[in-house]
């Protein structure tokens, strides 16, 4: 089976003062809890903020480090998934009920792309 990884790209700025509701914790929890039990999902993770990462760029063989946090980007990965899914439409079906958990006042997308298997 496929497996697939989910980037949940957020607006850091506008993050840092979103509030979770309340109950926010147990739907998450409810929702990894089916996902899991499912057999789908193989991993998942929310990430640091982009000011304690560093970008390595690499152009005309040379390599350069930029520490964060990366102004000229509006939008960095807040968090990941790697599912193992039947098809696309299985995994766009999961992020869709990650997405909506979150209060309907956030902004974030999630890019859904599979892993290349050689």
């Amino acid at each position: 089976m496929p497996r697939f990884l989910t980037m949940v790209r957020i607006d850091e700025a506008s993050m840092e003062a979103a509030e979770f509701p309340e109950d926010f914790g147990d739907r998450m929890g409810r929702l990894l809890e089916e996902i899991t039990k499912a057999g789908v999902m193989l991993d998942t993770a929310a990430l640091r903020p982009s000011s304690e990462a560093t970008r390595i760029t690499r152009s005309g063989g040379r390599l350069s480090y930029t520490d964060g946090p990366f102004t000229e980007t509006r939008e960095v990965v807040g968090g990941y998934s790697i599912c193992q899914c039947k098809d696309k439409a299985e995994a766009l079906e999961w992020t869709r009920r990650f997405m909506e958990i979150h209060p309907v006042e956030w902004e974030f997308s999630c890019e859904v792309r599979q892993i290349a298997e050689d």
